[in-house]
């Protein structure tokens, strides 16, 4: 079998993960984050700001320019938790809601696209494997950790 890490280099490039730009909808650019994001925030319906950092692994930092960014594209709004004014809830705008559709159909013709090469049983197995991986990988004391050395 090839190399583990080779392969997920492989993989990490055809997703486009490498690119600044990771997808552009209606003239706007968005970086892979940014993807993330809308994507995040659209599946968890007017998640807390916390929830969503946690779920991608950011500090809460980071993850605060990346919402103000979306903010100044007028993707994402934050509202106040009436129940603790110290909590920020988001949700996507009628904008923000259409570009991460739109992006979520553009991913899922791309796989669809992909997986027309495979067999059905090769797409179950895939499928199942990407589920183990995730898990296991959930596990680890490494995950989502930056590599050091």
């Amino acid at each position: 079998m090839d190399n583990a890490r080779e392969l997920l280099q492989i993989m990490t490039r055809r997703l486009g993960l490498l690119n600044k730009t990771c997808c552009s909808v209606g003239g706007c650019d968005l970086t892979t984050t940014q993807s993330h994001l809308l994507y995040e925030i659209d599946r968890q319906h007017n998640p807390s700001m916390q929830q969503v950092a946690e779920t991608l692994g950011t500090d809460i930092t980071t993850f605060s320019r990346q919402v103000q960014s979306l903010m100044k594209m007028k993707l994402v709004q934050k509202t106040p938790d009436p129940s603790d004014r110290r909590v920020y809830t988001l949700s996507l705008t009628p904008e923000g809601k259409m570009i991460a559709t739109t992006i979520d159909q553009q991913m899922n013709e791309y796989l669809d696209e992909a997986f027309s090469h495979m067999s059905e049983f090769e797409k179950e197995t895939l499928l199942r494997s990407i589920h183990l991986f995730n898990e296991a990988m959930g596990k680890s004391s490494k995950c989502c950790a930056p590599v050091t050395g």
